[in-house]
């Protein structure tokens, strides 16, 4: 494997090819374009597993402390939305036998961006955050599948029509959130090891 620490991302034309479609016509797909993909998602892994617990060293001091008020404020309006969230997806990591998985249809590196931002960063794994963007919910639960097996329990937990009914495809069980209570009945059924 090639290390990255010689790489040098500013000039490898990769950009230039995202920001100007006649190049990218002739470099999306190839092994070239493949292989600088690979490169940045590499680099994504290595900053999203460094800082995955420690948003504050990334974005200095001065922008931590700015978005923890943020998110305090948040935190205030929603009635520890956020809070209950969290302890839930921390309840499911704490088992031996389960895993949190984040589908969504946001684009990979925002999506990654604000799982740190969030602090969800110690209860998904960056291998367990599939973005929906190009290829559908339905699509991502089955690579989800045929990567953990079909002999496991999956629970999908969500707000939205598109996720609902890619379960339903799937006939995983799905747990609806419409609003704070159903994320505390959620809460309380993972404390009960009812899920």
């Amino acid at each position: 494997m090639q290390t990255l620490s010689g790489y040098n991302f500013a000039v490898d034309g990769f950009h230039a090819a995202a920001t100007n479609p006649n190049v990218l016509a002739g470099m999306r797909g190839g092994v070239d374009w493949m292989r600088k993909l690979a490169f940045r998602y590499r680099r994504i892994k290595e900053i999203y597993n460094s800082y995955r617990n420690n948003v504050g060293g990334l974005i200095g001091q001065q922008k931590r402390d700015n978005w923890l008020q943020v998110r305090q404020d948040i935190e205030t309006l929603t009635d520890n939305w956020l809070t209950l969230a969290l302890k839930c997806l921390q309840i499911i990591n704490s088992r031996s036998n389960c895993v949190n998985v984040l589908v969504t249809t946001t684009q990979l590196v925002p999506a990654l961006a604000k799982v740190l931002l969030y602090g969800l960063g110690g209860v998904f794994n960056i291998e367990n955050v599939y973005s929906a963007t190009k290829i559908g919910k339905d699509s991502c639960f089955d690579r989800i599948v045929a990567r953990f097996g079909r002999k496991c329990t999956y629970v999908v937990v969500g707000d939205g029509r598109d996720e609902e009914q890619a379960s339903k495809q799937m006939n995983f069980p799905f747990w609806r959130i419409s609003n704070h209570s159903d994320l505390a009945a959620l809460n309380h059924a993972l404390e009960l090891n009812y899920l």
